[in-house]
């Protein structure tokens, strides 16, 4: 992941340099750099469409990295997290979660928060510790229950509990 991430920076940088000749003259290279051949083009033969152009890719730039990038992972049959496309997805084990009390604190505790819970919610409702709330919500996860993602606010771990 780390190589990839070098790779997106370096592919920026070089796109921001090939937007910043387009200043002197050759506009639309950083366009035909990402792919867009045929506005890249256009740009090459109005001068950035007349510099304005130019200057409004300065922030478009992110997109069309990204986007180029995105084409040439489904090219190479590669989803965006890096799983090939072409393999089935199939789980190989299935995790039943014990019947345990904890369980079923956790999931009155998300119930009373609308669906949704932080570890450190779990550890209050329920007294146990961060560890063992962890534990759980995360064998939870396995079999199936309930899908983890970011607060988009505080960026916390919250567990989904789709059912509830």
């Amino acid at each position: 992941m780390n190589l990839e991430n070098n790779q997106h920076k370096d592919r920026l940088l070089v796109s921001y340099i090939l937007c910043a000749v387009g200043f002197f003259g050759l506009g639309g290279l950083h366009r035909l750099y990402n792919g867009k051949i045929g506005t890249g083009l256009l740009w090459l033969c109005t001068f950035g469409l007349f510099y304005i152009g130019q200057t409004v890719d300065l922030l478009l730039i992110p997109s069309m990295v990204d986007e180029y990038e995105h084409k040439l992972r489904l090219k190479a049959g590669v989803s965006p997290f890096g799983v090939p496309l072409n393999q089935a997805v199939v789980a190989s084990q299935v995790h039943l979660p014990t019947g345990n009390q904890l369980m079923i604190k956790l999931i009155e505790a998300a119930e009373s928060k609308g669906g949704i819970l932080t570890v450190t919610q779990g550890v209050k409702f329920t007294g146990a510790s961060f560890a063992e709330v962890e534990a759980t919500l995360n064998e939870m996860y396995k079999s199936g229950y309930v899908k983890i993602d970011n607060d988009p606010n505080t960026g916390a771990v919250v567990y989904h509990f789709h059912e509830l």
